[in-house]
């Protein structure tokens, strides 16, 4: 049995294989991107056939850089770009039509058909989720309303769903000739589909929305030593590795960031932010515009649970104001520009550029730059932006507060922006918690291989995981409580300034 695992990491633009050592420590890396489709305003797709092709070229590949072949890799772990849709056919392999993108907002009519009963909240209590055009669920309706062959497919019990991880996981197992037909709990919480406490697929939401239960995935652990079965020698890897763990990629991030405590949680700086906060082992109902899904779990054991918030503006309003405003011409010179002030001037900026999201759920607000005055310069406005990601992401942390009575312990952070230490000690002081970077950033990738690490037995437990996690720098609270309470004062009344913008 090899010494490294494999981490498969199938995102929105690109596939990456990383091999881990049992340390946690990356040994080498491929990457190979994949086109975005977009056929109609709104609508997104993706070749499952092309990151299937790309699948293998960067297992290979990152084979190839390190000099390692199959039998070095001791198990495979798989994270993925979440609710993107693909239907198939079980004899040939082939795609009934492209995969439907997380992003991709067709459903819009079957989703507002399904709120007639009960409104957007309808399934939340089983399913933890509002019904969006975001899940999987009505994809799949979508698909069996518009694509004859998928219809028929399904008639003969030969079309097969599965979100990315499901797609993969078969072909790496067989594909046509026997591949293991899953997918982890977590992938199945975000299908609008499943209820929470049973982790299985719920019967009444399956025929409200249409969908025969022969074309669903069997529901497996995110850490399974049952493993769904092994690649193939003629495979891309040459060898029988066992595929055993699996996870979002949200959920991956959590995992890699070691929050395995309740009140623990990490969020991903990105062109939006994912707050998510370990909430234990029983499922929390949202009142506050928080998701509830499932965090992780091992086989044998209680599932782990989490409550997730999304942040749509965060990454975004730096390249604002570098492409729109002209402000910048790099993204990494708002950290100086903003190190010239020691304050915002009293200056907000609310990037409620199509809506208000979580915790808030206003589509009639508009972004606001408010509090002006002739003091105000380029500084103030640029230290304005990095704080507007920081009080965005307190205003999540706060309703997940009031959603759950957990309090924040500690926040673990990844995504491109944990580079802009100004954001980060802001961040800390605004929280009032310590903020915390690891030295891997990778966290997503990390996590699916650390799946795949405890499932095979390369790592004993949640606290060898928590031995080789190792961190890079923390902030440490440093602001007075009442500077604190005024800067948060300022920032509610900025949010109350962007409502009822479009009547």
């Amino acid at each position: 049995m090899g010494n490294y695992i494999g981490s498969l990491d199938l995102g929105t633009t690109s596939n990456r294989f990383i091999i881990f050592d049992t340390r946690g420590r990356i040994v080498g890396l491929d990457q190979k991107e994949h086109r975005q489709i977009f056929p109609q305003p709104g609508w997104v797709e993706h070749d499952p056939m092309e990151i299937w092709h790309n699948t293998g070229h960067v297992i290979r590949g990152a084979l190839a850089k390190t000099g390692l072949s199959g039998r070095d890799i001791a198990a495979i772990g798989i994270t993925n770009q979440r609710e993107t849709t693909v239907v198939w056919d079980r004899r040939t392999g082939q795609p009934f039509m492209n995969a439907i993108v997380w992003q991709d907002t067709r459903t819009d009519d079957i989703c507002h058909r399904l709120m007639e009963e009960g409104g957007q909240d309808r399934f939340r209590d089983t399913t933890g989720l509002p019904i969006s055009t975001y899940f999987a669920g009505p994809k799949v309706r979508w698909i069996l309303d518009h694509v004859d062959a998928a219809v028929q497919g399904a008639h003969r019990g030969e079309a097969l769903f599965g979100t990315v991880e499901s797609w993969i996981i078969w072909w790496l197992t067989g594909g046509p000739d026997g591949g293991a037909h899953v997918t982890d709990v977590t992938n199945a919480s975000r299908t609008l589909l499943m209820d929470l406490r049973t982790l299985a697929w719920d019967a009444s939401i399956l025929d409200i929305i249409g969908i025969p239960p022969e074309m669903l995935p069997r529901i497996v652990p995110s850490i399974d030593p049952d493993t769904w079965g092994t690649t193939r020698k003629d495979g891309p890897l040459g060898d029988e590795v066992p595929v055993c763990g699996a996870l979002g990629d949200q959920q991956a991030a959590l995992v890699g960031q070691t929050c395995f405590a309740v009140g623990e949680a990490k969020n991903t700086y990105g062109t939006g932010c994912f707050l998510l906060l370990n909430t234990g082992t029983e499922p929390v109902a949202s009142r506050h515009g928080m998701l509830t899904t499932v965090a992780y779990q091992m086989r044998g054991q209680k599932p782990v649970y989490c409550l997730e918030g999304a942040i749509a503006i965060a990454g975004a309003l730096v390249q604002w104001l570098r492409d729109n405003l002209g402000f910048i011409q790099h993204a990494a010179e708002i950290e100086p520009l903003a190190r010239n002030v020691a304050d915002n001037g009293g200056a907000y900026i609310v990037p409620a550029f199509s809506g208000l999201f979580a915790p808030y759920w206003r589509s009639d607000a508009r972004g606001v730059i408010v509090g002006l005055t002739r003091y105000i310069n380029r500084n103030h406005i640029a230290r304005a932006v990095l704080e507007a990601v920081a009080y965005q992401t307190l205003d999540v942390v706060e309703a997940m507060r009031k959603d759950s009575g957990v309090t924040l312990s500690t926040l673990r952070v990844d995504g491109g922006m944990v580079a802009n230490e100004l954001l980060m000690q802001f961040q800390a002081d605004i929280l009032g918690v310590p903020v915390i970077r690891p030295r891997i950033t990778e966290t997503t990738a990390l996590g699916a291989a650390s799946a795949a690490a405890l499932a095979s037995g390369r790592v004993r437990g949640l606290d060898e995981l928590k031995e080789n996690w190792a961190m890079d720098k923390t902030w440490q609270p440093q602001m007075a409580p009442e500077q604190r309470d005024r800067g948060i004062v300022g920032w509610k009344k900025a949010v109350e300034r962007t409502l009822n913008w479009i009547d």
